[in-house]
């Protein structure tokens, strides 16, 4: 199985964010974005759901995967590789640092907040930037 998970990682904006402070993705819609869905999980269960937890239930909202074959759905999302979250608009679009702890549970940090600056220097932490949107 293929993980997305990082431990003690801090994922920093991307280099061509367009803000320079976070902010909330637009919920709006017939169907809720990647970004909504992300942000609400996260943003609902800081430090307690790993990058997986959130990459396949992203996946499961959007697929209207039934809860019952939840499970089994997840093994055979893993068994090909999957974007990490340093692919999600969270970083590249809308200004939000994720932090994976020790134990590689994920939480929100607000580009421009204090504590993003104290993330982002931290040389304990392994540090990586969220994907640009172009090319350099």
């Amino acid at each position: 199985m293929g993980s997305t998970n990082y431990a003690g990682t801090f994922i920093q904006v991307a280099d061509d964010c367009p803000v320079d402070t976070a902010e909330r993705p637009p919920s709006g819609g017939r169907a809720p974005t990647v970004a909504a869905l992300q942000y609400e999980l996260i943003s609902e269960h800081p430090y307690e759901l790993t990058s997986d937890d959130v990459v396949f239930e992203v996946h499961g909202i959007r697929q209207s995967v039934p809860a019952e074959s939840r499970a089994e759905a997840r093994a055979a999302f893993f068994t090909k590789g999957q974007p990490c979250l340093r692919s999600s608009p969270l970083g590249k679009r809308y200004g939000w640092g994720i932090h994976h702890d020790a134990d590689s549970r994920v939480a929100l940090v607000p580009l421009g907040s204090d504590e993003y600056a104290a993330l982002a220097a931290d040389p304990a932490l392994k540090q990586v930037k969220a994907m640009r949107s172009k090319r350099a």
